[in-house]
C-alpha cells in the first residue's frame, strides 16, 4: 500500500476541486495555492501514482494536453470545439460496445473513450 502523504492528498483534492479534467500544470497551479513549496515534479509523480492506483483516470484528448479525471467509473466526455473545455456527458454507458466491435470486426479492444465534440453552453451564448 502506498503512503498517503500530504502532497498526494493535496494533488488528489486539487483534481477533485477543479472538477474540469485539469492538465498537470493546472493541478500544480491549484496545489501551490495551499502548499507553495511543492515542486512541479512532485505533483506530476503524484498524479501518475494516483492514476496507477485507480484513484484518478488519465484522459488523452485529441489536440489537447493529457488531462486527469477524478471520476474513474465508465462515462463519456464532451469537448467544446470553440474553447476546448472538457466535460462529462451525462448518459448511460453503452453496454458491451467493445464486445460488439470484436464480434463484428475481429478487433480486440484494449481500452476506449468516447468523446463528443461540439459547442458548450457558454460558447453558444456568446455567438
Amino acid at each position: 500500500m502506498k503512503r498517503n502523504t500530504i502532497q498526494r492528498s493535496l494533488t488528489l483534492e486539487a483534481v477533485k476541486r477543479l472538477a474540469n479534467h485539469p492538465t498537470a500544470d493546472e493541478v500544480y497551479e491549484e496545489v501551490i495555492k495551499t502548499y507553495p513549496s511543492i515542486s512541479k515534479g512532485t505533483v506530476y509523480r503524484n498524479l501518475n501514482q494516483l492514476c496507477d492506483d485507480g484513484l484518478l483516470a488519465l484522459k488523452t484528448i485529441p489536440g489537447s494536453s493529457t488531462r486527469f479525471d477524478h471520476m474513474v467509473n465508465d462515462h463519456y466526455h464532451g469537448i467544446c470545439s470553440v474553447c476546448g473545455k472538457v466535460f462529462d456527458v451525462e448518459m448511460k454507458a453503452v453496454p458491451d460496445i467493445a464486445d460488439d466491435i470484436k464480434d463484428t470486426h475481429g478487433f480486440i479492444i484494449e481500452d476506449y473513450d468516447i468523446i463528443f465534440t461540439g459547442r458548450c453552453q457558454e460558447c453558444l451564448k456568446k455567438n
